[in-house]
Parts: structure tokens; sequence; C-alpha cells
């Protein structure tokens, strides 16, 4: 029996992460995580050593992470990694936060169907269970996927842009605050408040709700006025 050729449709087109982007993800989220401290030193021969990959890749991942707010890089000292001061929590992140999500979220509210309420619900899930092990790094996935997702469903693509520009930072101070929420359960049952609200569909509701959430999760900030 002749074999039969294999149709040039039948399989997907394999379109590989570029290297870039996969040294990007490592030290992305070795800082956030904490495994790389503020201030110190990211050196390319050292760095692409670690992750058996040329100098090239890692000099384009540095440059990345650079635009993301997560590294700098000094005349004399080279690339490093950027800490975040409670100034910029308070005068920079959080009213970025509250002015891209209070447009966004009130834009999806018409826009959230079943299918969006099931997946915003599988992720507190998501952040309970992950809570229960203490599985921090799988808390702020979550988190962030929560947000992103009605962001997304907003239609506002320079919102989206935004807020991915300064997502990475964001979950480098929810890290670093982490120890200063008041429970394991905070975070999911934070989002669980903002998804009861979204699922009303009123948007005051939804609105002072959303603020109270991300004024809560920056635990040093007083005196905080929304808008």
């Amino acid at each position: 029996m002749q074999a039969r050729a294999i149709l040039s449709t039948a399989l997907p087109r394999l379109d590989p992460e570029p290297m870039r982007d996969r040294a990007a993800n490592a030290l992305r989220a070795a800082i956030v995580s904490g495994r790389m401290q503020p201030g110190d030193r990211l050196i390319e021969a050292e760095l692409s050593s670690q992750l058996g990959i040329s100098r090239g890749p890692v000099r384009e991942a540095l440059r990345q992470l650079e635009q993301e707010g997560l590294v700098a890089h000094s005349p004399f000292r080279g690339a490093e990694v950027l800490g975040i001061s409670q100034r910029e929590i308070e005068q920079i992140l959080v009213p970025i936060r509250l002015t891209i999500e209070r447009f966004a979220f009130a834009e999806a509210l018409s826009l959230l169907d079943d299918e969006d309420f099931d997946a915003l619900r599988g992720l507190v899930y998501t952040m309970r269970t992950a809570e229960a092990v203490g599985d921090l790094d799988a808390v702020v996935e979550a988190d962030a996927r929560f947000h992103e997702r009605v962001i997304v469903r907003s239609g506002q693509p320079h919102c989206l842009q935004v807020w991915r520009s300064v997502q990475a930072r964001v979950r480098a101070y929810f890290l670093r605050d982490a120890a200063e929420h008041a429970s394991r359960e905070a975070v999911a049952d934070e989002h669980q408040r903002l998804l009861d609200a979204l699922l009303t569909r009123e948007e005051q509701l939804v609105l002072a709700t959303l603020e109270r959430h991300i004024l809560n999760f920056a635990p040093h900030l007083e005196d905080a006025e929304p808008g």
C-alpha cells in the first residue's frame, strides 16, 4: 500500500520562541521573584554561561528588560537590577493602574460573557489553591491574568499596551510587599469581591471595588486619593 503524502495544511507551522524571549523570561522571573536583588550586576558573559546560550540573545533580553523598567544601565557599572521605591509605587504605578483599569473595566462591562466569567472564576480558584500551598509566583501569575483578561475584553489596545509595559513592575512590588497582606487568602478574596462586582455589571460598584482593590495591594500607601 502506497504511503499517503502529508498535506501541507495538516500540521500547523511551528514557531519556536526566540532565544532572546527565553532569556528575558528567565531573567524577568528571577528579578520579579526576588532571586535577583536590586543592585545586582548583570554581566553578559556570566548570564550567557548560566543560561547556556550565546551573549547576543542575553544582550537583547537585557535591553527588553530595561524597557520594562526592571534593569538599568550605567556607564561604569553596566546592567543591574533596578529596585522599586515606595515613591514610585505611590506616584507612578498605582496612579497608572487606577487610570488604565478604571477605564478598561468600565468599557469591558457590557462585553464580558459567560466564557470570560468562567475564566475569571478559574483564576480566582487558582489563586486560592496556590495560596494554600504558599506558591506566591502562581498567585501573582493568576492575579495578572485576571486583570489582563478584563483589559483585553475592553477592546482598548492602548490600555493593554500601557498595562503590559508596567505589569512586570506591578508584579515586583506585589511580591516585595506580599508578607504584609492580611492573610494567605487575601488575594483570592479580593479578586472574588472584584468578580462579584463585575457580575452585577453595575459600573459604580465595579469602579469603587476596583479602586479599593488596587489601593489594598499597596500596603504602605497612605492618604491615597483615587483620581
